[in-house]
């Protein structure tokens, strides 16, 4: 009976996203593989620990002003889908599908794979100490925990935040696990890895880029909650609190990490080091070696759901704007999760696990993101000149988004001097979708694509039980 009355109920994304989740929400995402990781990628191409710590601060300012304009965004525009929809509804359809297909064949898939294999590399470093694990069973640990999550995700949208809000407590812990015995030593005067902190020697202006790269990548995650805006309580007064907060919460403590980081391991160290956290481990406390490694793969499994959660709602947005096969803007009749939308990306992930290296693979799909978030910081100033009668509830000032927009598409421009072969990569997957634009999505589908694509739909609607949306949610 309690069966068939939960599929009377009408079938939507319910709004289940509080203020504390919200905040769990963009916390988890941040602090994930990139402070464990990108250290060791931001002082390779910036040259010297002064350098880097600026531009560890120079990031978390950026991301802060790349935050503050979506939050802005999301209190103008009523739709979930983040990046998508924001391009969408500011510069039109053309540069929001060439973001979807960047996003779905190039930014997403390598940036859950970095993720997952950092999940599979720490999970298994105590095992294998003080070897590197193999790379095999890196790799299949990686997947377990991608295809884990996705399980969730498909099963209860509670039980995916629950989740998160827990493993935000745990990456809290982690980071203050690093922060206290270094800033320990730095008060009892270890100060000898911080004498000559802008060696000029070592500064290669063309690396910067891919310092920055390496810095934003550990940043990112802070749009996160415009990608869920329509299953959140009270928006216009929760995506930007739930921003400020985070952010500067993770911007404190992401400095006072790499300050540890110098201060107990020095440069050559955290050169040399496969992962950083774990060689810290080593150095600062030997008791506590098995014990890091596990909160950091604990920690990536967050930034893992975080990811998994808010893109299925991009695949779910732009279904529903006619940008994508129809049956992603479907969701299941009881669990109520988008659930074609979760598991689409389960071969791409696969694939790019299977044969991918982190560092290639984060110089891949850095270009295309933040080609396109700038675009999409781009797109508020057009929408403030095009709809000055729009009273939003939270404005922020124009020299923002102007300076956002500025330095993220000259970033992506130097980048083809630091890494032409990877960016070209990246150039060319965005590209392509000029061509299935206008063949498919500009020019309406021919009838001998529509009929086999609905058949098809309506037989895989019937097997994962999913219907379309039946309450309208913006």
């Amino acid at each position: 009976m309690g069966k068939d009355k939960k599929e009377q109920e009408p079938v939507f994304l319910r709004k289940k996203i509080t203020l504390l989740r919200a905040f769990s929400l963009l916390i988890g995402s941040m602090i994930g593989s990139g402070i464990f990781i990108s250290p060791k990628g931001v002082l390779k191409n910036s040259g010297s620990v002064g350098l880097s710590l600026v531009v560890w601060f120079a990031c978390g300012i950026l991301s802060m002003f790349g935050a503050l304009c979506y939050a802005e965004l999301g209190t103008r525009i009523t739709k979930s889908g983040g990046h998508y929809i924001y391009i969408l509804e500011t510069l039109g359809r053309l540069p929001s599908f060439l973001f979807l297909w960047a996003e779905f064949f190039a930014i997403r898939p390598a940036n859950s794979a970095v993720i997952s294999l950092a999940f599979g590399s720490y999970m298994l470093e105590p095992f294998f100490a003080p070897c590197a694990p193999p790379v095999p069973a890196v790799k299949l640990v990686s997947l377990l925990g991608y295809y884990m999550i996705l399980a969730l995700n498909s099963w209860s949208v509670t039980w995916s935040g629950q989740l998160q809000m827990a493993l935000s407590i745990v990456k809290l812990l982690a980071l203050a696990l690093i922060i206290v015995p270094g800033m320990m030593l730095l008060a009892q005067g270890h100060t000898e890895k911080f004498q000559d902190p802008f060696d000029r020697q070592s500064l290669v202006l063309d690396k910067l880029p891919l310092a920055f790269y390496a810095g934003m990548f550990a940043y990112s995650g802070w749009f996160q909650t415009s990608f869920v805006r329509e299953e959140l309580v009270r928006p216009e007064r929760n995506i930007p609190l739930a921003v400020i907060v985070s952010v500067i919460t993770v911007i404190v403590g992401y400095m006072l990490t790499n300050v540890s980081y110098y201060t107990v391991l020095g440069t050559q160290d955290v050169l040399a080091s496969p992962a950083v956290a774990v060689s810290f481990a080593q150095r600062a406390f030997k008791s506590l070696t098995s014990v890091i490694p596990i909160l950091v793969s604990l920690s990536c499994f967050g930034t893992m759901n975080g990811g998994i959660f808010t893109f299925s709602r991009t695949l779910f947005v732009a279904s529903r704007e006619g940008q994508w096969p129809p049956l992603f803007s479907m969701i299941h009749i009881r669990r109520h999760t988008p659930l074609p939308a979760v598991m689409l990306m389960f071969p791409l992930v696969t694939t790019m696990v299977c044969i991918g290296d982190i560092y290639h693979l984060l110089n891949f799909f850095s270009f295309s993101r933040w080609l396109f978030i700038g675009l999409a910081t781009l797109g508020l100033i057009v929408h403030r000149y095009r709809h000055p009668e729009l009273q939003s509830p939270f404005k922020v000032p124009l020299f923002i988004p102007i300076s956002f927009t500025i330095i993220c598409l000259f970033t992506v421009a130097m980048s083809f001097y630091s890494d032409p072969v990877n960016i070209s990569i990246g150039c060319t997957i965005v590209l392509s979708g000029f061509p299935v634009y206008y063949l498919i999505i500009h020019r309406q589908m021919s009838d001998c694509f529509r009929s086999p694509l609905y058949y098809l739909t309506h037989k895989l609607q019937l097997l994962l039980e999913v219907v379309q949306q039946e309450i309208k949610t913006y």
